[in-house]
């Protein structure tokens, strides 16, 4: 029969005014055998409950002190001995806290950076060390402060101890941007932050015998700056995490020729495919970090990215800059057309940045791939650079989309494993409508994937099809093909559209709605806020009716006008299921006008109404994305 040493009971059974340390006792199980199982934790005469042991060992193995050798037994590591006679050595002496700078604490009471720093440079905080010296934070400030970290993620309370998530150690780099800290200063404490992920990458690098200096390199890089946290409440394991971004950090241009395709990737490491596909999209397009990576294409058609704001980008910004500043200041000096570049001068200038930047910062092979990236790339750059009103540079991001198209753009996208095979997919689509002509949700699978990869005359025929077989479906159907008009840039046909089936129906008022949006795309405000005028004039308790009038005022900057009538939306329908939108909305004017704290109130206030609400999942998660859109860019 195994025999198990088991800790003093001193150490599972402390005094009934201390709760026991399971990280302690679960180190001293492994330090004092060579290999425990799961069962010896969980049985007399320690009994850690189930719940909690899986917690206290998953999160000693994300540290590094803990592995798994096989199925329910662990071994301990050199680190977690380390920890071990850490934890052991602090039974018998008291806890020294190191307190921020003083620099920090004469530059107001600024007790949410106070707390962060402490819970950063400690190990845990309790509540009592943020009372005493040199702190004396008052207890009202001190609760108000620490239920706002907590809530937003940077700080999780166990046992009660306070201790800083990845998301709060990224808050505290911010905050380090608020003093005047010397060079010295912040590169030490950002060391700190390599330093904690240091183990968990050289234990990553050693178990899938990651040797090369530049891919370790820039995954480090990659790692620390894009947060775990954004995603975990979807990927729950973090060394797939790791695996995803290795896959980027892997396929970089500086590795030219070398490359690894998803199907070799997913099976050399243990990792899906579909979870690669699926976040290597979210993560290359922008659509969970505020940054995307670029992509080029091989002659062999491997998929290489570089990141925005890298190295290489960097250098490709400065060059295309360059020329493109050329050319437009030669226009002026001209007197040439004030529009748009001709397409002789378009070819031209991409003919010579190509030149130029195929001769040092990418290999000569990119070539045709740079040539079809640098059209797109110059509208990324016009984004950065055209729009100056801090509000307006937000709204492009978004693609000018955020409201009236906010439903076609997230709704088209498809993952990459359907766009090498969406032909044969919209085939199949077809062969089933063959069979269920009646079943609609067919036409409007078949719509989404044309619409993704922008076969808007096809979608038109389909819609066509679509009024023939469902003629009850008129006005939805119809509404449809005027957005999908408005894509192609035909607003005039799609405003005909709305204004034949106003006279067909003209009692929906929500038609006359529609009329007013669409004024507002043609940037006609008087016409459109005089249709929802006389909407509001014959029944002004209808709060949806502020709601789309502020929401047109906002469009034309018009933002204290706007908020007038959103608090107005408010008071007529409060639970109506639009509020959550009234209240993003709001925050955003008021983002514009200079408000930080209405800023975020409302649009977290959005996001708690929209978290509770029982709209649909697609729905949630677009306006989910708005309002952290913006709270994000308050940070």
């Amino acid at each position: 029969m195994e025999i198990i040493n088991y800790p003093p009971e001193k150490i599972y059974s402390p005094s009934k005014l201390n709760r026991p340390n399971y990280d302690h006792i679960i180190l001293w199980m492994l330090y004092n055998n060579d290999i425990c199982r799961w069962s010896s934790f969980s049985q007399e005469p320690i009994e850690i409950p189930l719940s909690t042991l899986s917690r206290h060992l998953e999160g000693l193995i994300s540290k590094s002190f803990v592995v798994r050798i096989s199925k329910g037994n662990y071994k301990i590591t050199p680190e977690g001995k380390k920890k071990f006679f850490e934890l052991s050595s602090a039974k018998n002496k008291v806890k020294q806290l190191n307190f921020p700078p003083k620099i920090i604490l004469k530059s107001g009471r600024n007790y949410s950076h106070w707390i962060l720093w402490m819970a950063y440079n400690n190990n845990y905080c309790k509540r009592a060390d943020f009372l005493g010296d040199p702190l004396f934070i008052n207890q009202s400030s001190l609760s108000k402060n620490l239920s706002l970290l907590t809530e937003e993620g940077f700080l999780i309370k166990e046992e009660g101890k306070y201790t800083i998530t990845q998301s709060g150690k990224s808050e505290y780099s911010r905050m380090l941007q608020h003093y005047d800290l010397d060079r010295q200063t912040i590169l030490e404490e950002e060391s700190k932050k390599i330093e904690e992920i240091k183990q968990k990458t050289i234990a990553f690098f050693n178990k899938l015998r990651i040797e090369d200096n530049e891919i370790q390199f820039r995954f480090l890089t990659n790692v620390l700056k894009l947060d775990y946290e954004k995603v975990k409440p979807l990927l729950k394991d973090e060394k797939v995490f790791y695996k995803i971004l290795l896959f980027i950090s892997i396929n970089h241009p500086d590795q030219y020729p070398n490359f690894i395709s998803p199907e070799d990737f997913s099976n050399k490491y243990k990792i899906k495919k579909i979870t690669l596909d699926y976040y290597i999209d979210e993560i290359s397009e922008g659509k969970i970090y505020p940054f995307k990576f670029f992509k080029l294409t091989g002659p062999s058609g491997g998929v290489y990215y570089f990141q925005s704001g890298g190295k290489l980008e960097r250098m490709l910004q400065v060059i295309t800059e360059n020329y493109i500043n050329k050319y437009t200041y030669l226009n002026k000096l001209f007197s040439k057309p004030d529009d748009n570049l001709t397409k002789y001068d378009s070819t031209s200038i991409v003919n010579q940045i190509l030149d130029e930047i195929c001769s040092f910062l990418f290999n000569k092979d990119f070539k045709e791939s740079l040539r079809e990236l640098l059209p797109g790339y110059i509208k990324y750059l016009a984004y950065k650079f055209e729009t100056k009103r801090e509000l307006k540079n937000t709204y492009d991001k978004l693609e000018g989309l955020i409201w009236q198209d906010l439903s076609e753009i997230f709704d088209s996208q498809i993952s990459e494993d359907l766009k090498s095979q969406y032909e044969e997919e919209v085939k199949e689509i077809d062969s089933e409508i063959e069979l269920n002509p009646l079943n609609i949700d067919l036409y409007k699978l078949k719509i989404k994937i044309l619409i993704y990869f922008n076969q808007y005359n096809n979608v038109l025929g389909v819609l066509e099809n679509m009024l023939k077989a469902f003629p009850e479906e008129e006005i939805d159907i119809m509404m449809k093909k005027a957005s999908i008009l408005k894509r192609k840039r035909d607003l005039r046909a799609g405003l005909d559209i709305i204004e034949d089936l106003i006279k067909k129906y003209p009692k929906n008022k929500e038609l006359l709605s529609y009329k007013a949006y669409w004024f507002q795309y043609l940037d006609k405000k008087d016409e459109s806020l005089e249709i929802m005028q006389k909407l509001i004039d014959g029944e002004p308790n209808i709060g949806i009716y502020h709601d789309i009038y502020g929401e047109i005022l906002m469009h034309f900057e018009e933002y204290e006008n706007a908020v007038k009538r959103f608090l107005k939306a408010l008071v007529m329908g409060s639970d109506e299921w639009y509020i959550y939108q009234t209240y993003i909305k709001m925050g955003i004017c008021y983002k514009a006008l200079g408000n930080h704290d209405l800023t975020v109130k409302n649009l977290k206030k959005g996001k708690d109404i929209l978290n509770k609400s029982s709209v649909d999942p697609d729905t949630k998660q677009k306006w989910l994305i708005i309002a952290d859109l913006f709270l994000t860019e308050m940070k």
